[in-house]
């Protein structure tokens, strides 16, 4: 079901002829392989893990390189906040397509609210037309980040989105809700985040990956942008969900009802 659309009235002056896209990249533990939490419970044990750049800000870099390579962008940068490490996931971003990257390195982990004061601030020195983002972590699951830097530089916003499309002053896209799907249009500047089904991220090729260790890559402490950050929240216990009852196979519905009726009695 389509819906009207509908035009947030939220007014941005574009910075000049160049039309510049601030994408983020956070480093996350690989989605496809087994976690193991620390023997202290402290938190997920990373040592020697695999990690890759967050799937969802992988799609918003695609989302950007397509407009670029669609005449909507003129630039792709990308940006990373944690340890030197995060380099590696800023090189792949450059190999993908970005044309430079920004690493804020940091050894500590702040939570979504002190992330986005970290990018507000990069915007701010950036001057993007388009923070593009992926909705959520997949190692927090959150979807709160680009809510709070919309909020934080009073931009209009448009989360979980696909299809996007950049018209003049305007970018248009589409999301789904549960009462169909909406088509909607901000004004830039703007924050958008992206739904894993807006894309299908590309490969690295080889040439490109050679090409990325050229490609500039400017790094900055976080101790240098001056910013009074706060921990919100404190992680107390982490630990391993509880094993599930194998399953059992039954033979016709009586024995199923049967041992429903006598577990639950026996929960109970």
């Amino acid at each position: 079901m389509e819906k009207p659309v509908v035009k947030l009235m939220v007014h941005g002056a574009l910075g000049g002829n160049t039309m510049r896209a601030l994408v983020t990249a956070k480093r996350v533990l690989d989605p496809y392989v087994n976690l193991h939490v620390k023997s202290d419970g402290s938190g997920v044990d990373l040592t020697h893990a695999k990690m890759t750049m967050n799937p969802f800000d992988e799609v918003a870099l695609e989302a950007a390189i397509c407009l670029r390579e669609q005449g909507a962008l003129n630039e792709v940068v990308v940006l990373s906040i944690g340890s030197l490490l995060c380099q590696e996931t800023l090189r792949y971003a450059l190999a993908l397509g970005a044309d430079r990257a920004l690493h804020v390195s940091t050894n500590d982990v702040y939570d979504c609210l002190s992330i986005a004061k970290i990018i507000q601030h990069i915007t701010l020195i950036e001057k993007p037309e388009l923070v593009l983002m992926g909705k959520q972590s997949s190692d927090g699951d959150n979807n709160q980040t680009s809510q709070m830097l919309a909020g934080l530089l009073d931009w209009p916003q448009l989360t979980c989105a696909y299809a996007l499309n950049i018209t003049s002053s305007h970018l248009a896209g589409k999301r789904d809700t549960e009462y169909g799907t909406e088509t909607l249009q901000v004004c830039l500047p703007a924050v958008i985040s992206v739904d894993l089904r807006c894309n299908t991220p590309r490969y690295a090729t080889l040439p490109n990956i050679m090409k990325a260790r050229q490609k500039p890559l400017l790094m900055m402490e976080l101790s240098s942008l001056c910013l009074n950050l706060t921990q919100h929240h404190q992680v107390i216990n982490v630990r391993q969900p509880a094993a599930r009852n194998p399953v059992v196979q039954v033979d016709s519905l009586s024995e199923l009802l049967s041992r429903l009726k006598n577990e639950v009695q026996g929960l109970l």
